[in-house]
């Protein structure tokens, strides 16, 4: 039930030990499901394996009995995530190390592994000293990620947390200033995010959770031009605002 010589993480399957893996929290990169499998437990793969931080994959029968080696897959299959995924504390102790007030980019519930590859992008250009993400409700670091980082997601360190509200706590602790990218909050030229500081990224669609947002220090809202005013056209895409945001931050810290 594990195939340990495919290239990238272990691949696993049968039902048993992919929901295990997919249950423990442990990182998964891909679930595969055959088209031949049963609607029903189809669904209920997709959701453990969205709520794992999964990509799902559609493929036909034949070709996962290929993967695995054996037709006694039961239609479903998932390849464990290759990266080591780091705790809080490593992140803080790396900024104490360089001798810098930290700098973490928190990422809540972002579920496309294209925008979480370039947000990884662009914290590790800007001197980001590491991410933290989410154990479930958010795509883990896989390998569509790591392709969409340019390789970034192998360089800059990334927590993977059980809960980015006890996270937000934690820094509030250890005195790091905690501001989320969220609308009605204060223009981006008008802000210092000098010093230690963490910034929180919403979800794609809902942007920050009500909590997360209740927890931050404070807003930062990015201006648009006055012509993008009632067109539906109301948000900039998450990876595009990290890059603004990432940059300026550079920019207060002095490392431009």
């Amino acid at each position: 039930m594990i195939n340990q010589n495919d290239r990238g993480g272990e691949l696993l399957w049968g039902k048993n030990p992919v929901t295990e893996l997919l249950r423990s929290g442990a990182g998964a990169d891909t679930l595969y499901l055959a088209d031949s499998l049963d609607p029903r437990a189809a669904g209920y793969y997709t959701a453990l394996a969205r709520q794992a931080g999964a990509v799902v994959k559609r493929v036909p029968a034949g070709k996962l009995q290929k993967m695995t080696g054996t037709a006694d897959h039961q239609g479903v299959a998932v390849r464990a995530a290759t990266i080591e995924y780091v705790e809080l504390e490593d992140l803080l102790a790396r900024a104490e190390a360089a001798g810098e007030p930290p700098f973490l980019v928190l990422c809540d519930g972002i579920e496309d592994p294209h925008n979480l590859g370039a947000i990884l992008r662009t914290a590790f250009l800007c001197g980001a000293h590491g991410a933290v993400i989410p154990r479930r409700g958010g795509v883990g670091v896989t390998g569509t990620v790591m392709k969409a980082s340019a390789g970034a997601a192998a360089r800059l360190p990334v927590a993977r947390v059980a809960n980015l509200a006890g996270a937000i706590r934690t820094l509030k602790d250890r005195n790091v200033f905690v501001y989320c990218a969220d609308l009605g909050g204060e223009p981006l030229e008008k802000s210092n995010l000098s010093g230690p500081i963490a910034l929180v990224l919403g979800s794609e669609g809902r942007g920050p959770a009500a909590l997360t947002r209740k927890l931050c220090d404070g807003a930062v809202t990015l201006g648009m031009h006055p012509g993008a005013a009632n067109t539906g056209v109301d948000s900039y895409n998450v990876s595009v605002a990290a890059g603004i945001l990432c940059y300026h931050i550079l920019q207060c810290r002095g490392n431009t």
